[in-house]
């Protein structure tokens, strides 16, 4: 019997896409998108916020229309479909680190990143996010065999 295994994520690009060129003509876009879950706390009545990254890849073949490069720009809210996965691997000082991480198959572009003069606005506030932002960027690698 057949299994499905996809999901749906909507949230805020925190980084623009980045190309890179894979062996056997692939090529992998690459981006982290912001999801944000709030509540409010029950005890002290304030709102809260949680944010979560997944390093997200569109997979295209060598020649393909790379148009979508124009839309994913940090800030972008997007609303994506596609296979989600968690990978681990160990960190040089002996932790093992964890990323979810979904290959995309299909992108809706819902807001686009805002433009003024000549760069684009983050919509995102990454001050008021966890400290795992940056290392989450640093830290985004992508490999053949995750596809």
């Amino acid at each position: 019997m057949a299994t499905v295994f996809e999901t749906r994520l909507i949230g805020n690009i925190g980084k623009d896409a980045v190309v890179k060129n894979m062996e056997r003509g692939l090529i992998a876009i690459n981006f982290p998108v912001a999801h944000n879950k709030n509540w409010k706390d029950k005890r002290t009545g304030e709102t809260k916020t949680k944010t979560t990254w997944v390093n997200c890849t569109i997979w295209k073949k060598e020649g393909a229309n790379l148009r979508i490069l124009d839309f994913l720009k940090r800030g972008a809210l997007v609303d994506l479909e596609g296979t989600p996965f968690a990978k681990a691997y160990p960190q040089e000082d002996g932790f093992i680190r964890t990323e979810i991480r979904l290959n995309v198959s299909k992108t809706n572009i819902l807001r686009p990143a805002k433009y003024e003069g000549e760069s684009f606005v983050d919509v995102v506030d990454r001050d008021d996010c966890e400290d795992t932002f940056e290392a989450s960027i640093e830290d985004f690698s992508i490999d053949e065999e995750d596809f």
